[in-house]
């Protein structure tokens, strides 16, 4: 199902869809909706948004792995609605799985968030995705039939909970019908949460969910999940109904983001030379469609107009939008990512906590500790999670895993796992110290030369190689000590008739360290920022002339 690009570069599910199915089992014929949901906590908004559409919920849980942190996320969204759960314990046919040990977590897991009696009893099934077995019937039995069929009689409803675009259909709402019956050519109106008409209609038509397909239906009746076009102006938490209907459904309420940054048009020398959407007016656009679409963002404007403020639940969920909009044919300009601050009750600055849980090798346990409490973040719990490694579990400021991802998969050599998942917010815990090494930053415009970087290696690690477009201001590499040099990567080998006394050397460049997107937002600082083009991504200072940029520090 997971069919997004994206997704399948990242292996996770970052969109939820709906699907169907006919099972055949002991009861007879069956049709089974599911909705696949993602697990990481920062695209929770697409969890929260269709919560309301099931009836039960089945946990998915690999066999070697075991509960993992964002498991915890869903799962306790789930049981405070309600939902009576069944463990689904997969891969189990993999060498080192240990699913009587995954079970057991499972249940400590349920007990842990409040799950009640009824929820703590819970029946567990196993499968191999891979192996293509699994059982269905259980869920048959388990989950109760959508109440909604007893509204069969009652005026047409439904909730939006996705929004789509189709070239051909326009709009697609999607939704679970709560009562009535949709049937195409029907009148419709569009009521907001608190109950005003923003527009009246008819449905052109109804699409029901038929295996990873959607395919036209003459009518669909309470219970069922379906995509409706015909609407406008309607958008997600709206509800669609009969003009006879008044009163609007609840929507379910969604978490407030707790990261920001700010999202600027590209004003660097290289503007305008890869990408075909730059302008301001094209970019506010396309953030707030996806505002629209994904209630889980938030956009405003600056008082620059050229710049907006686009807040989320983290860094993995801003990055996949930039990236996006990257394939889209937009410039921009990033900054580093900031935390979304509170207030509390009696004044104070609140921040957001993270539960932090990391698999590491046991010979690199002391330096992940001793860097984390650096930052400010505290030990809960630690021991052994089985082939020679540890398990740590933290509570940290999110500001200070900003930026930690790639330090710390150098200090474990690539081998550490980290996993996060907002808690709850807790008053400031004071300054966190930044980046240690400073950067090189190109002193005028050109094209970086081989002889030059070759000179330049023992300065510090390259971003970039030789023949590549640069510009004054623009972030060339990292500096071997703390502060910010301004070189030339530009400057030839001088071709004159002077012999050398020595041999000349053959230039061999070291491969640049070339940052991702992800890596580009958390390496830069707050006077720096990242230019995303749809063929490059550089780092550059804000201020791009180095007289003003020392004016700043020292007025500062």
């Amino acid at each position: 199902m997971d069919s997004n690009d994206q997704e399948r570069e990242r292996g996770i599910t970052i969109l939820a869809k709906c699907t169907s199915v006919l099972w055949n089992g002991k009861a007879g014929e069956t049709r089974i909706n599911i909705i696949d949901t993602p697990g990481h906590a920062d695209f929770g908004g697409e969890v929260e948004r269709i919560l309301g559409m099931v009836d039960g919920c089945v946990l998915l849980v690999d066999a070697e792995e075991g509960v993992m942190p964002q498991t915890k996320f869903v799962l306790t969204k789930a049981l405070k609605m309600g939902l009576r759960p069944i463990l689904c314990i997969n891969k189990v046919d993999r060498a080192h799985a240990d699913p009587d040990k995954v079970h057991n977590a499972a249940f400590d897991l349920f007990a842990a968030i409040g799950a009640t009696d009824e929820q703590l009893d819970f029946p567990h099934i196993y499968a191999s995705g891979r192996a293509g077995w699994a059982t269905l019937d259980l869920i048959v039995e388990h989950v109760p039939a959508p109440k909604q069929v007893e509204a069969a009689d009652k005026p047409f409803q439904i909730l939006n909970v996705l929004i789509e675009s189709d070239p051909f259909l326009g709009r697609l709402l999607t939704g679970r019908i709560e009562s009535g019956k949709a049937v195409p050519g029907m009148a419709i109106k569009a009521l907001s949460r608190d109950g005003k008409i923003l527009e009246q209609g008819r449905i052109t038509k109804v699409l029901a969910f038929r295996g990873l397909k959607r395919q036209p239906v003459d009518s669909a009746e309470a219970g069922d999940i379906v995509a409706i076009a015909g609407m406008s102006k309607a958008t997600v938490a709206d509800t669609l109904c009969a003009l006879e209907v008044t009163e609007a459904l609840p929507a379910q309420p969604i978490d407030p983001p707790t990261i920001s940054m700010t999202v600027s048009v590209n004003d660097s020398p290289l503007a305008g030379r890869e990408g075909d959407k730059v302008q301001s007016r094209v970019i506010r656009d396309r953030l707030l469609k996806e505002a629209e679409a994904n209630v889980a963002i938030r956009v405003t404007e600056t008082g620059g107009k050229d710049a907006f403020e686009v807040a989320g639940r983290g860094e993995l969920q801003l990055g996949v939008l930039i990236e996006n909009m990257r394939r889209e044919g937009f410039e921009l300009s990033i900054s580093r990512p900031r935390v979304v601050y509170q207030t509390g009750e009696n004044g104070e600055r609140l921040e957001p906590i993270e539960d932090v849980v990391i698999d590491v090798d046991d010979e690199y346990t002391g330096v992940v500790i001793e860097k984390l409490s650096a930052r400010k973040a505290e030990l809960k719990d630690m021991g052994p999670s089985g082939a020679g490694k540890t398990r740590l579990t933290l509570k940290s400021p999110s500001r200070s895993l900003i930026g930690y991802q790639g330090e710390f998969l150098t200090d474990t050599r690539g081998s550490g796992v980290l996993n996060r998942v907002f808690s709850h917010y807790e008053p400031h815990k004071g300054a966190i110290e930044g980046r240690l090494k400073g950067v090189l930053v190109s002193n005028g415009d050109g094209e970086t030369a081989a002889f030059a970087l070759w000179n330049l290696e023992d300065r510090g690690i390259m971003f970039v190689g030789g023949g590549e477009k640069t510009y004054q201001g623009m972030i060339i590499g990292e500096n071997a000590r703390w502060d910010d040099l301004d070189v030339n990567p530009m400057k030839a080998k001088q071709l004159n008739n002077i012999r050398a006394a020595g041999k000349d050397e053959a230039v061999r460049l070291t491969p640049p360290r070339r940052p991702s997107l992800e890596q580009a937002i958390a390496y830069i600082e707050e006077d720096e920022l990242v230019e995303v083009t749809p063929k490059s991504i550089r780092l550059r200072k804000a201020v791009l002339n180095p007289s003003f940029r020392k004016k700043r520090v020292r007025e500062e």
